[in-house]
């Protein structure tokens, strides 16, 4: 899918990028060169809008390339997406940028008291993936008038989304995990900040301001579309990898007929399966695409389907680990790189059970 130009850059980053804890500067030229933060950004505004299954393969291919890499443009093109909720003139100003890319928190959080012409926000967020090359940064907050939360006819909390300027956020350096250390997913926060009524927004295909296919599907199905493609680039490379292991070890004809040939019998297993839930989401990905109102049967299976495939690859990721040895406990090897990134990516919400 890629050019051996491309994969060279990809390759010769991948672990000083792990080093430097973010993407390097070329790996982030690279990525505005190619526009993937602007993925799924309407051609209207300078994006790529690419259809649902095609994006996704890209992103898996990315995953497949580089885990922290593929997880990045992932979770920072899902968020440039936002553009089709804006005012059009809005996004237009906003998108016209080469270097544009939005990033932030899902949950909400903090406070946005009601005020003339727009908001005041305070509080604070995690897991902003691209903290440090964001632009725009993405928020939920709950919503208080008059010092008083909003509650809905159900007596329930309301929140409401925002987008705020790079300038106006205060970077917390505080994401050190063992894996996925490149998506530098920072907490940030904001203080006493006045946010426009303009930049808030609803994530719903009734709140859409452009009718391109991709603002007619729902959010939370494409959000799992999205993100569980990059395991399965990840797991695919674990695979790989792990193959390759087995291959070299097949070399002692003692060891691969004692478990070289059993090992490589399951892991046809393993394939089969792993195969059999790519075509399903990818065939799901296709029939609900470009329709004004996708079955509600069919995204809910891609929904259940996506965390099935989470579950399936930590499962067998825990399986054959053991059996790379040394190989995968030395941390500059990249089965243990991919390793450690599918396993801080299991945490995330989305898909975690």
């Amino acid at each position: 899918m890629f050019s051996a130009f491309i994969e060279s850059i990809i390759k010769d980053n991948m672990h000083l990028a792990v080093a430097k804890k973010q993407l390097t500067a070329e790996q982030l030229a690279m990525i505005y060169e190619q526009g993937w933060f602007n993925l799924w950004v309407p051609k209207v505004y300078g994006g790529l809008e690419y259809d649902l299954k095609s994006g996704c393969q890209l992103l898996e291919e990315l995953a497949f390339q580089d885990g922290g890499l593929g997880w990045t443009v992932t979770l920072c093109s899902g968020a440039n997406m936002f553009a089709g909720f804006l005012e059009p003139q809005l996004a237009e100003s906003v998108f016209q940028a080469h270097d544009v890319c939005w990033g932030g928190s899902g949950k909400a959080a903090g406070r946005a008291d009601i005020t003339e012409g727009g908001y005041v926000i305070s509080g604070m967020w995690k897991y902003a993936t691209g903290a440090p090359h964001l632009t725009h940064f993405t928020l939920n907050a709950w919503l208080y008038k008059e010092g008083q939360p909003i509650l809905s006819d159900e007596g329930e909390p309301v929140y409401a989304s925002f987008f705020v300027d790079r300038a106006d956020v205060l970077i917390h350096y505080d994401w050190d995990t063992f894996g996925l250390e490149v998506t530098a997913s920072h907490s940030f926060s904001v203080e006493g900040l006045f946010v426009p009524a303009n930049r808030s927004f609803n994530l719903i295909p009734e709140q859409r301001t452009i009718n391109t296919a991709l603002y007619y599907y729902p959010f939370m199905a494409f959000a799992a579309c999205t993100l569980v493609v990059n395991y399965m680039g990840m797991f695919r490379k674990f695979v790989a990898l792990y193959e390759k292991l087995l291959y070299q070890k097949s070399a002692d004809t003692v060891w691969n007929t004692r478990k070289g040939k059993g090992y490589f019998k399951e892991l046809d297993i393993i394939l089969t399966t792993f195969e059999t839930h790519s075509e399903e989401l990818y065939t799901l990905m296709t029939e609900t695409w470009g329709k004004e109102s996708p079955d509600a049967i069919s995204l809910e299976r891609i929904s259940e389907l996506a965390k099935e495939v989470v579950l399936f690859i930590r499962e067998k990721t825990t399986e054959l680990f053991p059996r790379t040895g040394i190989d995968g406990a030395q941390r500059d090897n990249e089965i243990n790189m991919v390793f450690r990134n599918i396993f801080t990516a299991t945490q995330h919400a989305l898909l975690n059970g």
